[in-house]
């Protein structure tokens, strides 16, 4: 019989299809797609390539800083959803409200090599691109403008990307929008009610679990929630406390990217590199210090379809029973 799961930090409900379920390896695309390792290392037409770098007027950090030979690269994006000039106005008519659409909206270019993919570049690689995330972040929060910062990364065709070459983008809204504003008062909710924190809570019940925990190390622990919205759905939570990225020290940081790269390895390997988003769950800006709140990592990938059921009821079925999707990312050698 199928089962109903809560996850009790958002309060999103999910259907376990247990006779519907797939066994790990059944998820497996082995359709023709561009393998990154058998792509040229540059290409002519990639406005990402090195050689092909806009104006500096375009630039917004690279890293090393001041060098020519650069490792990451922002820069803002040709045609952004939003825009940095002007003033944040409010309107409201009736049952018609706007805010002008005033933010920022960039993209990091991950690596100089047009054939790679954050599963195959190093951990000190892939920390750059995490720095380049927070430095760019606190310039945006600094904005009295912006009320929330998104970090996010499409990587394939069926998670929205349509450039090959590696990046990921950030954008900084004028509001907060009504997700993440539902997630944090069930999160606020909690705390109340109980006086700590609900992703600690998950934490600690997946450590004492053990069978969602995929690998952990010193400040972080990859496991699939108990109630997983979908197959191979991966948080990547921080055992200390914290309600913005932003706060995140050196070192930890080193170890996100380390953690990181081994759980998208994982899934390089063993599920053929599938297509995927990750997005980075961070405290809005006027709430850096709410003790309610705890960032982490959320890492997505689209190896199944939503349909009309999931944009029906809000509520999602998944074929796959978490503890058989992280006991296979977990067996595997990387």
């Amino acid at each position: 019989m199928s089962e109903l799961r809560q996850n009790m930090a958002t309060k999103q409900w999910v259907i376990i299809a247990t006779e519907r379920a797939r066994r790990p390896e059944e998820f497996i695309d082995w359709s023709q797609r561009p393998v990154n390792e058998a792509l040229p290392p540059y290409d002519p037409h990639c406005p990402f390539c090195v050689g092909n770098e806009e104006g500096p007027e375009m630039e917004t950090l690279r890293l090393p800083q001041g060098s020519e030979q650069w490792q990451v690269r922002v820069v803002k994006n040709r045609f952004p959803a939003l825009s940095q000039e002007g003033d944040r106005l409010r309107t409201f008519d009736g049952v018609h409200r706007s805010i002008s659409g005033v933010g920022y909206h960039e993209v990091v270019i991950e690596a100089p090599q047009h054939n790679t993919t954050p599963a195959l570049i190093s951990a000190d690689e892939l920390s750059q691109v995490l720095m380049a995330f927070q430095m760019r972040g606190v310039v945006m929060s600094l904005d009295d403008r912006v009320e929330h910062v998104i970090y996010f990364k499409n990587h394939g065709v069926r998670a929205g990307t349509s450039l090959l070459h590696p990046h990921s983008q950030i954008i900084a809204l004028p509001v907060v929008p009504y997700d993440v504003r539902a997630r944090d008062e069930e999160a606020r909710r909690y705390f109340d009610d109980t006086g700590s924190c609900v992703y600690c809570a998950m934490l600690d019940d997946e450590l004492r679990d053990q069978r969602r925990v995929i690998v952990e190390n010193e400040d972080y622990v990859a496991f699939l929630p108990y109630a997983a919205l979908s197959p191979f759905h991966v948080w990547i939570v921080p055992r200390e406390h914290h309600s913005s990225f932003l706060m995140v020290s050196p070192i930890s940081l080193q170890r996100l990217a380390g953690i990181t790269g081994d759980v998208l390895r994982r899934m390089y390997y063993g599920l053929n590199d599938p297509d995927y988003n990750i997005v980075i769950r961070t405290a809005p800006v006027k709430a850096w210090y709410a003790d309610y709140l705890h960032w982490y990592v959320s890492l997505i990938p689209r190896v199944s379809q939503t349909a009309g059921f999931e944009l029906g009821s809000g509520m999602y079925i998944n074929t796959a029973l978490p503890e058989d999707s992280a006991a296979f990312l977990r067996s595997l050698e990387v």
